[in-house]
């Protein structure tokens, strides 16, 4: 299993622009970019001290399934997941590459995240605690954790490259994109979802909340980043679904209960995981990807 853990990418000759949480991001040119997910894994915005071999490459899949699934709706950045396909200088990693990394269209991203809810959970379950709302938007008395909200909301956030993401209000969004540019994304990212949310109930997947990120090349706008991934979404098994508490879900829950135990203060460095959590939270990672897809990730 070690083989196939990529805690860092090393691409000697090859410009690299930002290392994220997960990501590793390489500029090809002026106008592209390539972006290596690794096995790194974070948890209450600090990255971990134990990847999850694979995981990388669960991501990038996803990813894909999702640019293509969303084809006709949105146009996306990206350019082709194909090592093939891949300009020369990067030949020489494809072994690396293959699998976990996409050529994408180098766009002017917004700072902002742009996040639609269907279900009470999370930070909007603490926001809706003390508030009654969430992001401002009110809601009705008397639900509880993770209670289907009357109709899908957007609650944008702040993006950070570390520390926690902000909720912010619709108000403030659209003075950090502009106010015509806020209804676009924002009506983008609630049709996208809902579609996501139903095909996801059909797989028996409740789809809670995503987040996704948008951008402009040529002044034309595209979906880029992750998509509907375990690490940008909450995926609930419809089967087990039952409101007034958290849920099982498909992404990194195993760990953020695990870490929920220890004495630490959620700030770095983070401590590294037990092996039993580490395989837990990876088996996750596949099965989101083959319950979704109807694919087996070799």
């Amino acid at each position: 299993m070690t083989s196939n853990i990529l805690l860092e990418s090393s691409l000697p000759g090859i410009p690299l622009v930002a290392r994220g949480k997960v990501r590793d991001v390489y500029a090809i040119g002026e106008d592209r970019l390539l972006i290596v997910a690794t096995d790194r894994i974070s948890a209450f915005d600090c990255i971990l001290g134990s990847p999850i071999p694979g995981k990388g490459r669960v991501l990038t899949q996803l990813s894909l399934f999702w640019f293509d699934f969303f084809a006709r709706d949105v146009k996306t950045h990206l350019l082709t997941a194909d090592v093939n396909q891949y300009p020369s200088q990067l030949q020489p990693f494809a072994p690396q590459l293959e699998g976990r990394s996409m050529l994408v269209r180098r766009a002017k991203m917004f700072d902002a995240e742009c996040v639609a809810r269907g279900y009470v959970s999370g930070s909007g379950w603490k926001d809706y605690q003390a508030t009654g709302a969430i992001c401002g938007i009110a809601l009705p008395a008397g639900l509880q954790e993770s209670a289907k909200l009357p109709q899908p909301i957007f609650t944008p956030a702040t993006k950070a490259q570390s520390g926690h993401d902000l909720n912010i209000s619709f108000n403030e969004f659209r003075t950090v994109v502009g106010a015509n540019m806020a209804d676009t994304l924002r009506d983008t990212t609630l049709a996208i979802y809902d579609k996501a949310a139903g095909y996801a109930r059909s797989r028996g997947i409740i789809l809670a909340d995503t987040k996704f990120e948008f951008g402009l090349v040529n002044g034309e706008l595209v979906l880029a980043d992750e998509v509907l991934t375990p690490d940008s979404s909450r995926f609930w098994p419809a089967d087990t679904y039952a409101p007034g508490g958290p849920q099982k879900s498909y992404d990194k829950q195993f760990v953020r209960d695990y870490l929920e135990t220890l004495d630490w203060d959620k700030r770095p460095p983070a401590p590294a995981l037990p092996a039993d959590i580490v395989a837990k939270t990876r088996a996750k990672y596949y099965e989101a990807y083959r319950v979704l897809t109807g694919k087996e990730l070799e």
